[in-house]
This record gives C-alpha cells, sequence and structure tokens, in this order.
C-alpha cells in the first residue's frame, strides 16, 4: 500500500501506551499519507501519547474526556481552526469497572453497567455529534469491537453488552450519515494483548483458545487491525458502511 490516506486529516482517539490498537492504527495511518491528531485523558496519558505522536512528526494532541460534552465541543472547535476539517475518525475507547469484568455478569452494578456504556458505546454517537460540523463528505468513521458482543465469553461481561450497542450504534449512524456521504464500520478484532485487556479475567485464556480454533491458527496481530482501518478509511472501502469487518483470524467463523 501506498498513499491511501494522502492528504486526509485523520483523528485517532484511544491511544494509551505502545502496545494500544489505536497506535498501530495511527503508525498505518501515517505511513498512508493522513494527517494525525491524537487525543488524550489526563496528564499521564499526555505525556505517553505526546511521546508517541512526536515519533510521527507534529501532529496535534489535544485534552478529551468523551464523557464530558464541553471537551467535545472544544475538540471540534479547535479541529475547525487548525485542521479545517477531518476526512477519518479512529475510535478505540472503552472501559469498565475491573470489578464488572470479573465473576458473574449479574454482579453488574448499576453504576458500573453505565459507565461502560457512556465510555464504550455512547461516546461514539457523542463524538460523532460533535464532530459533525467538521466532518468532510466522503468521511470515514472506524471503532473497535469484539466478539464478545454477540457470544458469551467469560469475564467479558458487562463490556459484551456494551460492545452490542457499539455496534447497533454505528448501523444507526451509518443511516444517518450515509446522506453526507459520511460512512461509519466496525473492526472486530480478535483478542490482543492490551493494557485494557489484562482487565478482563481470563484473557490468556482467550488468547489460548483462538490460537487452538480459529482457522489460521494464531492470533490477531495489531497491524492487521491496522490496515483493515486504513482499507476502511480509504476510498477502496467508498460502498462500505454500517459493517462489522472481522480481523480474527477467521474465529468467528467456527462452532466453538
Amino acid at each position: 500500500m501506498s498513499g491511501l490516506l494522502a492528504g486526509k486529516t485523520a483523528l485517532v482517539m484511544g491511544v494509551a501506551n505502545r502496545w494500544s490498537i489505536a497506535w498501530a492504527i495511527a503508525q498505518a495511518f501515517a505511513r498512508e499519507g493522513a494527517r494525525l491528531i491524537f487525543t488524550f485523558q489526563g496528564e499521564r496519558q499526555e505525556r505517553d501519547v505526546r511521546e508517541l505522536a512526536g515519533t510521527l512528526g507534529s501532529p496535534l494532541v489535544l485534552p478529551c474526556d468523551v464523557a464530558r460534552d464541553e471537551h467535545l465541543a472544544s475538540l471540534a472547535e479547535v479541529i475547525r481552526e487548525q485542521a479545517g476539517g477531518l476526512d477519518a475518525l479512529a475510535h478505540s475507547i472503552a472501559f469498565a469497572n475491573r470489578e464488572d469484568l470479573s465473576g458473574a455478569f449479574v454482579e453488574t452494578s448499576r453504576a458500573g453497567f453505565a459507565l461502560a456504556l457512556d465510555v464504550s458505546a455512547y461516546s461514539l454517537a457523542a463524538v460523532t455529534r460533535h464532530l459533525l460540523p467538521v466532518l468532510r463528505p466522503g468521511a470515514s468513521l472506524v471503532t473497535l469491537t469484539y466478539i464478545g458482543s454477540t457470544r458469551v465469553m467469560p469475564g467479558y461481561n458487562v463490556m459484551g453488552v456494551a460492545k452490542a450497542a457499539l455496534e447497533a450504534s454505528v448501523r444507526y449512524l451509518a443511516s444517518d450519515l450515509g446522506p453526507r456521504g459520511i460512512r461509519v464500520n466496525a473492526i472486530s478484532a480478535g483478542p490482543i494483548k492490551t493494557a485494557s485487556a489484562r482487565a478482563v479475567q481470563g484473557f490468556s485464556r482467550m488468547l489460548e483458545v483462538m490460537e487452538q480454533r480459529a482457522p489460521l491458527r494464531r492470533n490477531t496481530d495489531p497491524a492487521e487491525v491496522a490496515d483493515a482501518a486504513v482499507f476502511l478509511c480509504s476510498a477502496l472501502a467508498r460502498g462500505i458502511t454500517g459493517e462489522v469487518l472481522f480481523v480474527d483470524g477467521g474465529y468467528h467463523v467456527t462452532g466453538f
């Protein structure tokens, strides 16, 4: 691939460290010629994101808490002023309390459920609503999901419910934004060793099962997910919207 995103401006949300799927996506976007914008939340994340972003030139690095509408409004305004508009968004944001990712789903607290759904699912709609004035015709939005949205994965619990809501949000947003020429899709990646994934009880077992049962008999490489994001944000995918693209070595087609 070469220059698939040349001349485009892409916002990457969710980089936490160099092992983040969002960071792999950012590197792939940069490789294909995109101008990048990053967001961070909190001082610790700011340090890490700025350090990583600096290896890709001098991209904009902006604060944003997706649970605060005033942050999203400010983000949109800065993008309008300093970048003029957006052609691509990579949304890789999810959170649930650690205690809600272990034990039984029935024990999920009301507050824990609301938090997980707000950050992991509603944030896509909230971000899109605030960024709509700066999204250019032909823009592409991509979010990250997991097969736990449709199958029970022990320990995934409330996050599986949040991912189900996220996937439904993708379909409704695709319908809303299609007339504007804006596409919305999701990538369902196989389990990948990230900082957030380690919070899921039994995550190591998920990796073992994937390697044993996926048709390709291996786990998913973050670079594979990143290349899929490049495809979905490029003109090559101009006729694709409202879809969940699986990048999981074929695991989702098995009966296990």
